[in-house]
């Protein structure tokens, strides 16, 4: 895997001491967003989807459209600085994740691409397969309810437990039916798990956060979700925004041979474009 050229800017909006936040009505707001007085600020997750974006703002600026990228370590500040006016678009979340925080949020943000597909994968620093979970083991999935029900169904597809029939992306720990080891499952801040490898025995874990914690999916996983998973990442914009000109342009960025190229030879297969 590959790290992040960055070291963790702390789960908050992470702008330099100089940057400043644009309001209705002060001169540079009014400037055409994308430009050098006005740049477009993107919200991305530390790792893989800030490497990614990197190529895609040298992309969009051959197009004379400039981005200013901002940094996050979780999953809660991105959505909550767009929909604050704080960030013109974010690249982090798949398509059931932004559903959630629409639905209880209210957040009026609304996705405009995919972008890239981040296979979740079980890990474990004890085992080589979910099959030598020990009676009694603990396995960690994200405490966010999209992620961790896609945690859920992956550590099930893999045999740890069978939940109830028919599921799709709503699974919760109270859906567990069968489970002749009796697991415990532990739901902790999708960032935070791969430091707690050491203290369970397996954790489903975002393919951004292994990556950067050095854990490659293709290699490292002991558990990988299916190639056709319906997980693709999207970029996500306010609805007022979404037919601006600036997304046109942030779209033919991102969705670019070149990227592809880039993702292929950066990531070895453990990420995948979705376009």
């Amino acid at each position: 895997m590959h790290t992040t050229r960055r070291a963790l800017l702390g789960a908050s909006l992470a702008l330099p001491a100089t940057a400043l936040i644009l309001r209705p009505g002060t001169a540079l707001a009014q400037a055409a967003v994308g430009t050098a007085a006005r740049p477009l600020r993107i919200g991305v997750t530390a790792g893989p989807h800030a490497q990614v974006m990197e190529k895609v703002r040298d992309i969009a600026a051959k197009d004379g459209l400039v981005i200013r990228i901002i940094e996050f370590t979780d999953y809660v500040q991105p959505n909550a600085a767009l929909d604050a006016g704080d960030l013109d678009a974010n690249s982090f979340q798949t398509q059931p994740f932004l559903d959630q925080h629409v639905r209880d949020r209210g957040y009026k943000l609304v996705s405009v691409a995919k972008t890239l597909t981040f296979p979740m994968g079980v890990y474990s620093r004890k085992l080589k397969s979910v099959d030598a979970l020990p009676q009694g083991g603990r396995v960690a999935v994200p405490n966010d309810p999209t992620q961790g029900s896609r945690g859920l169904l992956l550590l099930a597809q893999a045999g740890a437990f069978k939940l109830t029939p028919g599921l799709e992306g709503n699974a919760t720990v109270a859906d567990i039916v069968e489970n002749p080891k009796r697991l415990r499952v532990l739901e902790l801040e999708a960032a935070q798990l791969p430091r707690a490898l050491d203290d369970v025995d397996a954790a489903a874990i975002n393919t951004n956060y292994a990556i950067t914690a050095g854990l490659n999916p293709t290699r490292d996983a002991i558990a990988i979700e299916r190639s056709n998973s319906p997980y693709a990442n999207v970029i996500a914009v306010r609805q007022a925004d979404k037919d601006a000109p600036w997304v046109k342009q942030l779209i033919a960025a991102y969705q670019n041979d070149d990227v592809k190229a880039f993702v292929a030879e950066t990531f070895s297969g453990s990420v995948v474009p979705a376009f």
